[in-house]
């Protein structure tokens, strides 16, 4: 499997904090969203780490398409 899952068709706000890292599901599989949870074993893809550099509420890409992972870059409004 080289393509992701669509999650969800929309972003998932988080909020980060400073110094904390996250990892981004890229696959689409994981119960956890928008966060792996390890599904993505046997699929070839892997998560995307993202370490906050400020606290703040960002926008993980749901649709797992964005161009500027982990963030939603509106993607989705083209699937």
């Amino acid at each position: 499997m080289t393509e992701p899952l669509i999650a969800q068709r929309g972003p998932y706000p988080v909020a980060v904090q400073v110094g904390e890292d996250y990892f981004w599901c890229r696959c689409g599989r994981s119960a956890t969203q928008p966060f792996c949870d390890g599904s993505h074993k046997g699929t070839g893809i892997t998560p995307l780490k993202y370490h906050a550099e400020h606290s703040d509420t960002l926008y993980f890409c749901g649709c797992k398409h964005s161009h500027t992972p982990p963030c939603c870059d509106g993607s989705h409004n083209k699937l």
